[in-house]
């Protein structure tokens, strides 16, 4: 076993307001310069939805993240975008990356034209001018252009998570009674295994060893944009000022402090959570060769427990520090993932098992509206999860790789939690029937006051359990230095099949 210490993340999607304010804060301290004008190293997408870029998630077109290959008694991982015939004719042409068209142009306004105009009878307007050429645009698209359209023709239905759905589903999903919409806010997801990690040629990429973070080496990247096109999420961008990558850091100079990240800090919803998980690192492939529907659970069985002798022993051979260990065993992260396992990673059938958890929405599920009257859950128990405005088979889409019967549970664990804690307030409801309730949501009133704490009342450092990182006992490199340049903390050329 490898045991590593991984910073992860939790956000609990029933509590995002899509303010957009944890973009902004990303924006204005990281991407606020020439170049990186359309980058969005945060976004909030709103589901159903296209997304940042239009339709990230068509892997049939971008090709990002990793397949199995082989037979079944010897699967191999290997890259969608590239493989070692092509790799070096997809340096000079990738047609799969994404295109200026596909993010947006920036822009500003020529507000001098406000500040100088002439006095006249006409309102002066200030012309939009693209923030690359400087010449007038006609604005045709933003980072969240299809924001708030939950039952528009042209974005929502063009979600390609609506795949799969049958046409009475697809239409009823927009039928004006029923339209729903959730908030889906995307950061890079500093993945496990990532795939743009294996597939840069010249090694600028890497996996911190001592926190897990994925970063940019900016004196090693030569500009191939391999990253882009191997990175199924999009969150690694091309900065064509400087002709480098760059993509989320976590904000590790603030995390090396004890402090936590702009937009975990700015949040108003309070829906991210933020602390350690350890792993086997040596698990990390094969748990990815698994078929779609065991993909989450096979994950759940890289990620360790923090309370284990001999996992602990392991994880302090490694180079782990005690301060490490013990926010392991205090982390959020592993009571949403592991403990109470409501939290799943998006779209795990990329298979670069990413360490940004989700809490999938509740109240779509519970809102829909029958002859005018919104349906009682209580009288049909969860059969209204099979009716829910939001279909179950979408939210697997996102969350389970497809896999339904966890996308259930999950909710029904929420139910009985929420139903629960009414029953403690109201005496109309009959204290027999939530408790049935809790055995089928796989609860217990311990496990329900638990999650209630955590998701309503939770203190700043009971959502962020983060010590600062000793960088003098930081795991030493193990890799090749042919290949990362020394670089690279985890030797990743060790743990991921690269691409190259």
């Amino acid at each position: 076993m490898d045991i590593r210490a991984q910073v992860s993340m939790v956000f609990h999607l029933d509590k995002c307001i899509g303010c957009h304010t944890c973009s902004v804060a990303c924006k204005n301290v990281w991407t606020d310069r020439p170049g990186a004008e359309y980058m969005w190293w945060n976004n909030v997408e709103t589901k159903p939805g296209t997304g940042f870029p239009t339709l990230w998630e068509d892997q049939d077109h971008y090709k990002g993240g990793w397949k199995v290959t082989g037979n079944n008694a010897s699967p191999k991982l290997e890259l969608r975008s590239q493989n070692k015939l092509d790799s070096f004719v997809k340096l000079f042409y990738n047609p799969n990356q994404p295109g200026l068209d596909d993010y947006y142009e920036p822009w500003t306004y020529k507000y001098t034209d406000l500040f100088n105009a002439p006095e006249g009878d006409d309102q002066p307007t200030a012309i939009p001018i693209s923030q690359i050429t400087g010449e007038p645009v006609a604005i045709e698209a933003g980072p969240n252009w299809d924001d708030d359209l939950s039952g528009s023709p042209i974005y929502a239905e063009n979600d390609i998570n609506l795949e799969g759905l049958s046409d009475e589903e697809r239409e009823q999903l927009f039928e004006i009674e029923r339209i729903s919409m959730m908030y889906l806010p995307r950061i890079c997801n500093h993945c496990a295994n990532p795939s743009c990690v294996a597939s840069c040629p010249s090694g600028a990429l890497y996996k911190r060893g001592e926190d897990g973070i994925v970063l940019i080496n900016q004196d090693v990247c030569k500009g191939w944009r391999a990253c882009i096109s191997a990175c199924p999420y999009k969150k690694i961008y091309y900065n064509w000022k400087t002709g480098k990558s760059e993509k989320c850091i976590l904000c590790y100079p603030k995390l090396e402090t004890g402090q936590i990240p702009n937009c975990f800090q700015s949040c108003v919803g309070r829906i991210r959570y933020l602390g350690v998980l350890l792993y086997d690192a040596d698990r990390v492939a094969e748990a990815m060769k698994v078929p779609d529907h065991a993909l989450v659970e096979s994950q759940r069985t890289v990620i360790c427990d923090p309370f284990d002798e001999k996992i602990v022993a392991l994880a302090k051979k490694n180079g782990i520090s005690d301060e490490f260990i013990k926010a392991a065993q205090l982390s959020p992260v592993y009571k949403y993932v592991m403990k109470w396992k409501i939290a799943l990673p998006l779209h795990v059938e990329y298979r670069t098992m990413p360490m940004l958890f989700y809490v999938p929405p509740l109240l779509p599920v519970m809102g829909k509206v029958d002859n005018g009257i919104y349906e009682n859950p209580l009288e049909q128990f969860f059969t209204s999860l099979e009716k829910s405005r939001l279909p179950i088979k979408y939210l697997a889409r996102l969350f389970s790789a497809g896999n339904e019967s966890l996308i259930e549970s999950v909710m029904k664990k929420l139910m009985a939690v929420r139903y629960y804690k009414r029953s403690l307030d109201m005496a109309d409801l009959d204290v027999v029937m939530v408790s049935r309730m809790m055995r089928e949501g796989a609860t217990t009133p311990e496990e329900a006051e638990a999650i209630y704490r955590l998701t309503a009342l939770p203190t700043i450092d009971e959502r962020f359990v983060i010590p600062e990182i000793q960088m003098e006992e930081a795991i030493e490199s193990t890799c090749n230095p042919e290949v990362c340049k020394g670089s690279c903390g985890l030797g990743m050329n060790q743990k991921v099949e690269r691409g190259l």
